[in-house]
């Protein structure tokens, strides 16, 4: 180590350094621009790469990934409102065109965005704001075909183009809001209208077919009322009673059934007016009096028909 010449140290540090700067890696999915003195040389693709020191330089990488680029715009419907649009790009360099992608644009970000611009504020005036939401995949079809026919000159690759956020003006979100609310409340009157109906024409139904079942009820209990009064009649006649005498028979027996009926209510309001056993006779008079009234009115009207047909 004594006889080691100092001087060579310098020598062996700068060859090592050489040696060190002579080789790179270059990552995956991604390549390096070799330049030599100043001019394109080569595309190095991803692994342990080797390059002249001083003399070859990596310019640049670029990488071969998918990336997103989110573009904010605002324009203006065909009905006069303003709205904010997201549209999300999705676009990679092909690794075949990367010198195209190095050289031919410096920033293709700004390149993109300005494109989106252009192709957004074209299509939306065109169209309605409740349009925007529904062609929204039509707008972003747009801007794709723009960009990939302008893009893929410069070695970019139009991957997908996506309408990721329609944002109208606070006052017009409040509006339809307010619209979607007011229909929705017709909506639930008329439903609540029609179940009003339904319920009012059930409910006559109902009330119809029990007057209905009702009266034919009443009419069955008269019809055997009558029957049983025959019936009795009939027997009271075999036993040697006349018939003016069996009705009122009759009608004094119900009487004293109907205040025995009312005697078992012991909380019952009813008053029967008049109660006396002479009210049964002076009925059964009333009624015979009437129908004999009538009989006589129904022979005089058809003696007048008669009559007047002679």
């Amino acid at each position: 180590m004594r006889d080691f010449p100092i001087y060579l140290i310098p020598l062996i540090l700068f060859a090592l350094i050489i040696l060190y700067s002579s080789f790179f890696v270059v990552k995956q999915q991604t390549a390096a621009i070799i330049e030599r003195f100043g001019k394109f040389h080569s595309i190095r693709q991803s692994g342990l790469k080797m390059k002249i020191p001083l003399v070859d330089k990596i310019a640049g990488k670029l990488s071969l990934k998918i990336q997103q680029l989110d573009v904010i715009i605002e324009t203006k419907t065909l009905d006069d409102v303003f709205v904010r649009i997201k549209v999300s790009v999705q676009y990679r360099v092909i690794s075949s065109k990367v010198y195209d992608a190095f050289y031919k644009l410096d920033y293709p970000h700004d390149q993109i965005t300005s494109y989106v611009f252009d192709v957004v504020r074209a299509e939306v005036p065109k169209m309605k704001l409740d349009d925007v939401f529904v062609k929204k995949d039509d707008i972003a079809l747009a801007v794709k075909a723009e960009l990939n026919d302008a893009m893929s000159d410069y070695g970019f690759d139009i991957i997908k183009t996506l309408v990721t956020d329609i944002d109208p003006d606070a006052q017009v979100k409040a509006a339809m809001n307010r619209i979607n609310a007011a229909d929705r409340e017709k909506t639930a009157a008329q439903f609540e209208g029609d179940a009003a109906r339904i319920l009012i024409v059930e409910k006559a139904k109902a009330e119809a077919e029990s007057k209905r079942l009702q009266g034919q009820g009443i009419a069955d209990q008269r019809r055997e009322i009558a029957r049983g009064l025959e019936e009795s009649v009939e027997v009271l006649n075999k036993v040697g009673i006349n018939s003016q005498e069996a009705s009122a028979l009759i009608v004094v027996t119900q009487h004293y059934d109907t205040l025995q009926s009312i005697g078992q209510e012991t909380n019952s309001n009813l008053i029967l007016l008049p109660n006396s056993p002479q009210a049964g006779s002076q009925m059964l008079n009333d009624m015979v009096a009437s129908f004999t009234a009538s009989n006589q009115i129904g022979e005089a009207m058809k003696n007048a028909k008669k009559k007047e047909q002679k």
